[in-house]
């Protein structure tokens, strides 16, 4: 009944305005509420944002449950350092919507504009965040020229992992796709006699760190930009969502209470996903066992990344502990 109510009260709102002093003009037919998730006719961000109703619990119910804005924060990075592990933690928090795959728009779908982008992202209310993630983006060139034209306030989030177990992590994930590629070791080197590392294979080339973040300082201020530990994420998930969530403005409301402890998988587990009373995990993807990798390759590796990171820990504040 209070809902009848509600909508008989701002139907009547809205079609009784369009009368005359006289009484004379018939009232216009409302148009039927969007459901939440049904396509309808979007209006220009600057429309959205002039609206005074826009964000307004009533009219949002009203209207799909809320409008469709570009994401104010956007986890950048890195592949396989916990992208998809953090996002569907944030995703508990109530004020934090976001898309569930990767939009993949600022590296191979740019030429589609803005609007593309835009419809892409869930319906939120006044005070909620909308987010997305592509780890690729933190490695693509043009991507933070092309965030900072959308919204040179977007904040930035880089989840990173040792470089090596990253390399070794990227190189499973391949390899269960493609049983048949060369051994870790062959392609870790262009020549291994010599000991050459080959940065041009992506799953050494990501892990340059330092190198990738200097595109990135061209265009955004180093304190627009978060960077989470993929160790921390698995040993102190509440720790890392509470910088998470000062970082995005966020009041504190994932905490140890959410998470349990997967022993089979490795990794910490939500207790309650969004959306549901049951515990999730991620899937199967996630928490490959990796093939053993000859030692010698491994300490030729950390030798390699060594300058890198301690160049990034000095670039970023922090001390990663990889070395």
């Amino acid at each position: 009944m209070l809902f009848l109510w509600l909508y008989m009260f701002y139907s009547c709102a809205g079609s009784c305005a369009g009368l005359t002093t006289h009484g004379s003009a018939a009232p216009s037919r409302a148009a039927p509420p969007l459901l939440p998730g049904e396509p309808g006719e979007e209006s220009s961000l600057e429309e959205q944002r002039a609206a005074p109703d826009a964000g307004s619990p009533i009219s949002s119910f009203f209207n799909g449950s809320g409008t469709k804005r570009l994401p104010q924060a956007i986890i950048i990075g890195v592949k396989k350092g916990g992208t998809r592990a953090l996002l569907e933690f944030l995703r508990v928090h109530p004020d934090v919507r976001a898309v569930g795959a990767e939009p993949h728009f600022f590296d191979r779908n740019y030429e589609r504009g803005l609007a593309w982008y835009r419809d892409l992202m869930p319906r939120t209310l006044e005070g909620q965040i909308t987010m997305e993630k592509t780890p690729s983006y933190f490695v693509t060139k043009e991507a933070p020229a092309r965030i900072s034209s959308m919204s040179k306030g977007t904040k930035l989030i880089v989840v990173v992992r040792d470089p090596v177990t990253r390399a070794i992590s990227d190189y499973t994930q391949t390899l269960s796709k493609k049983p048949d590629i060369p051994t870790f070791e062959s392609l870790t080197f262009k020549n291994r006699t010599t000991g050459l590392i080959d940065t041009s294979w992506s799953a050494i080339q990501i892990g340059i760190y330092a190198k990738h973040l200097e595109n990135w300082l061209l265009h955004f201020p180093i304190g627009q930009i978060l960077f989470v530990s993929g160790e921390r994420l698995i040993s102190d998930p509440a720790g890392e969502l509470g910088r998470v969530q000062d970082f995005l403005g966020l009041k504190r409301i994932i905490t140890d209470k959410h998470f349990y402890f997967n022993k089979t998988k490795g990794f910490p587990c939500l207790k309650k996903a969004e959306g549901s009373s049951k515990p999730h995990c991620l899937g199967k993807t996630k928490g490959r066992t990796h093939p053993d990798i000859d030692q010698e390759v491994v300490q030729r590796l950390r030798d390699f990344y060594r300058p890198f990171n301690m160049k990034f820990y000095q670039m970023t504040g922090q001390d990663f502990g990889w070395d």
